[in-house]
């Protein structure tokens, strides 16, 4: 299993872990960001979810904080609640609420390899139809990082 994100305590946000974007990066699964295609599943299954780390104003909030503190802001993950709430049917939780939860869900997310090569492969076939640059060797590439966890 391979950990997603680090929580960086002193922005209550995270960052992708360099062992993930180091996966994503080589699968071709880096989009806007590494996790892009993990929202969408978390958000109805539609495309809608990729946008659940769009907080470019949280990000700027906090820009020289993170620069004080060695980070990168650009790199930076923070959950925004209202992300979470379409006001379909609810909310049936308060803006804390979500907030603590989706804290929680990323604090321990981990992804398996299976997952993650299934996912690659999917979306490297989805660019071969559209004919935009694609990994031609994928497979290659998932034998390489499995025998680097075997």
């Amino acid at each position: 299993m391979i950990k997603v994100f680090d929580y960086i305590p002193e922005l209550d946000c995270f960052k992708v872990t360099k062992e993930f974007k180091t996966i994503a990066d080589e699968l071709g699964l880096s989009e806007w960001t590494e996790v892009a295609w993990i929202g969408r599943y978390f958000t109805l299954d539609n495309d809608y979810g990729e946008h659940w780390f769009d907080n470019w104003q949280m990000r700027e909030t906090y820009e020289e904080k993170a620069f004080t503190l060695g980070y990168d802001s650009s790199d930076l993950l923070f959950i925004d609640p209202e992300r979470f709430e379409n006001g379909k049917d609810g909310p049936c939780h308060t803006k804390e609420e979500r907030k603590r939860f989706w804290t929680d869900v990323c604090k321990s997310l981990h992804m398996s390899l299976e997952t993650i090569f299934a996912e690659a492969k999917k979306f490297n076939e989805g660019l071969k139809i559209i004919k935009e640059p694609h990994i031609g060797n994928i497979e290659e590439v998932i034998i390489e990082i499995s025998n680097r966890y075997t």
